[in-house]
């Protein structure tokens, strides 16, 4: 009884180990493109609702992410898949991904900041411009009148 029960014990703990670990495949995407590859892919599925300079809504721009990295689907998923295996390693993916992502929305607030106050400057100046002409109409007129 004792050994059917250690053997038993033995099988299951066994069977609880995880394979979820899989080998490196041969056309594995690196770590560092493969964060630029999941960047361009979380820009380009937060784009497709935007209207782009066609006014043209809901466009896939995924196949464009796969040209410019020169890679097809099924090696992003099997990269994928084996970077999901090592969660350590697909944290740092998506960490790096996230970081650059964060320093470039910084770079573009700070780039509208300057536009936005370039503008209101503009806004402010033909302001005065326009008050400045119509006062001297005003005058021009006044004068006229004498």
């Amino acid at each position: 009884m004792k050994k059917i029960s250690f053997l038993l014990f033995l099988t299951f703990l066994i069977s609880c180990t995880s394979n979820t670990i899989l080998k490196e495949p041969e056309d594995l995407i690196p770590k560092d493109t493969m964060s630029l590859l999941i960047q361009e892919m979380m820009i380009a599925t937060s784009s497709k609702y935007v209207k782009n300079k066609n006014l043209q809504k809901k466009i896939n721009y995924m196949p464009f992410v796969f040209d410019r990295f020169r890679i097809d689907s099924t090696r992003f998923q099997v990269s994928n898949l084996y970077y999901m295996s090592k969660i350590d390693v697909y944290q740092e993916v998506f960490e790096d991904a996230k970081g650059n992502l964060e320093k470039q929305k910084e770079f573009y607030d700070r780039e509208k900041n300057k536009l936005d106050s370039i503008n209101r400057d503009s806004v402010k100046k033909n302001k005065l411009l326009n008050e400045r002409l119509i006062k001297a109409k005003k005058d021009s007129l006044e004068k006229a009148k004498i």
